[in-house]
């Protein structure tokens, strides 16, 4: 259930309850692929970091260990030790980014496993099989994520089939609730809006889904070759059509900028790899912007990454040493650095939810977004 507590112009702060716990948003979803974040970073590490919700992959986690093995285990939950809420996303993004290894049919998608090559097939009722035995709190519905821009004929057909799609996710997902082996029997179901970069197409989609009275909308197939401009604009034109009383997810965004720009159209859930992967590669988000630690300059900064963030990196370590252990190739260099980025999006959203509850979230964007000056 989404619970409104406050709203200013198109911005919203709400709670989300769930089976696993109460979601404050908006919220950024650290995102975990094959149930644990790269980086070797720990479900242990994301409650210090602040993380409310986490993300699996319900393509790359049914190829492994595999989504039975899963649900023996008790389900995704008990797997990684993790208590607070988790969402999967379908797989349908798979559909977009294994392009060039799969086939699409009414029936689903045919892909070609990107480990092994052994050919897998996924429709909507396997996407929802599969999220059923990993017991996730959010299930996400099967989809296709279009490329941008891609012509308005192929997005009409794509998204009428999305439409067929999700009737099945939902029907499977109401019969997978009602057996009594299921693992967790009050999973929530999000169907995702598509329709590439045309407006009249998006709106005529949102209000298709919107009947189906959903435990929340996503919008999909953003950020993928779009502008920002297109993007804002999608955004603008949809959230309006979609349930306001229902939690509203930006899909795969993005940037700190993205995500403001996102909240003051009404956006509530985010998720993207950026942090985690920009962290990896010793890129890091401070209060001024990106820096990368690799440069010659802070060979000898004894100084943390951000002198006002309390992650544990921050706290305890300086650029200068950070930077060697990259230079070392040493796993830790990662580590700290996927951490100080998750703790930044956690506390951006805190904040963001600070303003918001305060009426300054217009000026805490304007001032954040004059900080960063583009470069983050």
């Amino acid at each position: 259930m989404y619970k409104l507590l406050k709203k200013s112009g198109k911005v919203r702060r709400g709670q989300f309850i769930t089976p696993h716990g109460v979601i404050e948003t908006p919220v950024f979803m650290n995102v975990g692929t094959l149930a644990a974040i790269k980086g070797a970073v720990s479900s242990i590490d994301l409650k210090e970091i602040g993380c409310q919700v986490e993300l699996s992959n319900t393509y790359h986690l049914s190829l492994r260990p595999g989504d039975e093995v899963v649900r023996k285990l008790g389900g995704l939950h008990k797997f990684m030790n993790w208590d607070r809420p988790i969402l999967t996303d379908s797989g349908g993004f798979q559909v977009f980014s294994l392009a060039h290894r799969r086939k699409i049919k009414e029936e689903g998608v045919y892909f070609n496993s990107h480990i092994d090559g052994r050919k897998i097939f996924m429709g909507p009722e396997e996407s929802m099989q599969i999220q059923s035995n990993l017991g996730s709190t959010i299930a996400m519905a099967f989809d296709e994520c279009i490329e941008n821009p891609s012509p308005r004929e192929y997005v009409e057909k794509s998204v009428a089939r999305t439409t067929r799609w999700l009737l099945r996710c939902k029907a499977e997902m109401d019969r997978l609730n009602s057996l009594p082996e299921t693992v967790n029997n009050k999973q929530m179901l999000f169907g995702i809006n598509q329709g590439g970069v045309y407006d009249d197409i998006r709106i005529e989609h949102a209000k298709e889904i919107t009947k189906l009275n959903l435990d929340g909308y996503a919008i999909g197939g953003l950020a993928v070759g779009e502008t920002h401009e297109e993007m804002y604009r999608i955004i603008d034109s949809v959230v309006p059509y979609l349930p306001q009383d229902k939690p509203i997810y930006l899909m795969g965004v993005g940037l700190p900028s993205n995500i403001l720009e996102a909240v003051s159209r009404g956006v509530d859930f985010f998720d993207c790899v950026l942090p985690a992967r920009n962290g990896r590669h010793a890129h890091v988000f401070t209060k001024h912007g990106k820096i990368n630690l690799n440069n010659a300059k802070f060979e000898l900064d004894d100084t943390p990454i951000d002198e006002e963030c309390d992650c544990p990196a921050c706290r305890h370590y300086t650029k200068a040493y950070i930077r060697h252990l990259f230079k070392a190739k040493e796993m830790l260099a990662m580590r700290l650095c996927v951490l100080h980025n998750l703790y930044f999006y956690n506390k951006l959203m805190q904040d963001i939810r600070d303003a918001i509850d305060g009426d300054y979230f217009e000026e805490f964007k304007a001032e954040k977004l004059r900080l960063w000056d583009g470069r983050a």
